[in-house]
């Protein structure tokens, strides 16, 4: 390998993400789909190849998925996990159950196999809080009523990803069911042990990594992070549960600090992991499964909105506000991927990138669509056919509390600040000011 065709070609990649940022957020998109295109573009199958570079990037996705857990952990406490997990998991068993379940049939109707199953059943499963938290600031609903359902319905999905990847990482792994179950109790055990001690000892790990210099701040919690993920992964746990539990751990200022730094990291590596998810999917792979991938998208764009609409009713939240709930919570992207992109290294299933591709394609496009349109456009059908939506619930309806640490209360999944007020005694219109 050459070292100046291996720069140019990291130069190239690294531009050319720079650049495609810039137009998504120019047109307030989310930059997902275009990092997919360009890995479709440039890998194997694709416009043209590039060899050179392929392990830097392969590595780069690694660390990518490491930092997008660890920084989904700095979000949260160990009692902001306890307190969401119960109070809110009614809301978290109807969102499995809707969403997880078309993944996991539709594998098994194209004979896949129960271990695929529960692959693609993460892959429906989860919601993107970057793009969703992204769409909420953008159409100002921040401060709505409905918002903080919204949130606590993210907040368990992304709590219940230290459970459910030490599950498919053993499954994966191949082992038999007694070596698979060895290894499935050491994570979960694992993470239940960092949970108690960050409940205990939090505020001790964070003075002991704690640093007014931002270098040694960062050099010490990047590098903590690539050792236990490192570990994890050495004794057949998920390394991305390592770097969530490293996350979890760290609180308070301590946290705050390594999230401003780490932040951009996160996001070139983030990107490149993208890029990688497409480089090794054939373009000429995704026709075929474009059927499936689309019917399986508009399944579970249903369950999504039926998933929002009764968590907002649970809460006391209006008929308009019910259907905006779920309209927001339709967008998958960058755990769908991740969940996707682990099954493909293990050699899984050869079409289960092109379909996931797909079907993040198609709904990381639908989600701001349906988060903007799904109530307008039910209003006009009741309207037609002479059935108005419901009023709105009273003032002093049980409005469910922003969940701490969730992202829109202090950081959204993409770095960006972003606040929730008080809600307004009119759900349907967003608090004035709110950002």
């Amino acid at each position: 390998m050459h070292p100046a065709l291996l720069l140019i070609e990291l130069g190239a990649i690294v531009l050319g993400l720079g650049l495609l940022g810039r137009f998504a957020g120019r047109y307030g998109l989310s930059p997902i789909p275009l990092y997919l295109l360009a890995g479709l573009a440039f890998g194997h199958g694709g416009l043209l190849p590039l060899d050179a570079s392929e392990e830097f990037v392969s590595v780069g996705a690694e660390i990518g998925v490491i930092l997008l857990l660890l920084m989904l952990g700095l979000e949260y406490t160990a009692a902001d996990l306890v307190t969401n997990l119960k109070t809110q998991f009614p809301a978290g068993i109807v969102d499995f159950t809707l969403n997880a379940v078309p993944g996991a049939l539709a594998a098994l109707l194209l004979g896949w196999g129960p271990v695929a199953a529960v692959v693609l059943a993460g892959v429906t499963w989860i919601s993107s809080s970057g793009v969703i938290a992204k769409v909420l600031s953008d159409l100002g609903r921040v401060g709505n009523r409905e918002t903080p359902v919204i949130l606590s319905v993210l907040v368990l999905e992304d709590l219940s990803m230290a459970v459910y990847l030490p599950i498919i990482t053993a499954l994966l792994a191949g082992t038999g069911l007694v070596t698979g179950s060895i290894t499935l109790v050491i994570a979960l055990g694992a993470a239940a042990v960092v949970l108690l001690v960050a409940l205990r000892y939090g505020r001790l790990i964070s003075q002991f990594v704690s640093s007014d210099d931002p270098e040694k701040l960062l050099l010490v919690v990047f590098g903590l992070t690539l050792l236990v993920a490192g570990i994890a992964q050495q004794v057949q746990v998920s390394a991305a549960v390592g770097a969530f539990l490293v996350g979890i751990a760290l609180s308070g200022e301590v946290a705050e600090g390594a999230h401003t730094l780490l932040s951009p990291l996160r996001d070139l590596f983030a990107a490149v992991f993208f890029v990688f998810f497409g480089l090794n999917t054939d373009p000429a792979s995704i026709p075929p499964v474009l059927v499936p991938a689309l019917l399986l998208a508009v399944v579970t764009v249903i369950t999504k909105i039926a998933t929002g609409y009764w968590a907002a009713r649970r809460a006391g939240i209006g008929e308009r506000g019910r259907l905006r709930a779920g309209g927001a919570l339709v967008a998958r992207g960058e755990f769908s991927i991740v969940i996707a992109g682990i099954g493909v290294t293990a050699g899984l299933q050869p079409q289960l990138g092109p379909l996931a591709t797909a079907y993040v394609l198609l709904l990381v496009i639908a989600g701001p669509l349906t988060a903007r349109y799904a109530e307008p456009v039910v209003g006009r059908l009741r309207r037609t056919f002479n059935a108005p939506l419901s009023s709105p619930s009273s003032p002093s309806s049980p409005t469910a509390p922003p969940p701490a640490g969730s992202p829109v209360d202090g950081r959204s999944a993409e770095g960006q600040p972003l606040e929730v007020g008080p809600a307004d005694a009119d759900e349907e219109a967003p608090r004035r000011g709110a950002r």
